[in-house]
């Protein structure tokens, strides 16, 4: 697979996303680049903020992520790089008085997952709206 046509931003699971939560009637910037991490969905009005992450390019813990076999010690390193530049970025953001808002690309694949990609917007609804002192989520 060549890793250069792997895109980093509009993909599915942000599309979905950001189309269910449009039709919640939430008003948002998409990959805003003053923001450190170019967040995938930005809400100003909640002065909060939301990553869609993928669980291979980020390592979450899940059964999607699955190790490479080939050149181990080069994808460890990476996928370090990637989880530490995470975490600054959302250290740096929550500094700055934004909310974070996480969702892993596992919690809305799957069979039902118009369901999925409903209840993740619902919850991401009831976060900004009814939680606003929880300055870290992830969905």
């Amino acid at each position: 697979m060549d890793m250069s046509l792997i895109k980093s931003s509009e993909t599915k699971p942000e599309r979905q996303i950001r189309a269910e939560l449009f039709r919640m009637g939430f008003r948002f910037r998409k990959n805003d680049r003053r923001l450190l991490g170019k967040p995938d969905i930005v809400l100003p009005h909640y002065h909060a903020v939301v990553f869609v992450n993928g669980c291979f390019w980020h390592a979450h813990g899940c059964s999607r992520f699955k190790m490479p076999k080939t050149n181990p010690e080069f994808w460890k390193e990476k996928f370090e790089r990637n989880k530490a530049r995470d975490r600054e970025q959302v250290e740096k953001l929550l500094k700055e008085g934004w909310r974070v808002g996480l969702v892993w690309e596992c919690s809305i694949l799957g069979k039902k997952r118009s369901v999925k990609i409903t209840d993740v917007a619902s919850r991401i609804c009831y976060w900004l709206e009814e939680e606003p002192h929880e300055r870290f989520r992830e969905f």
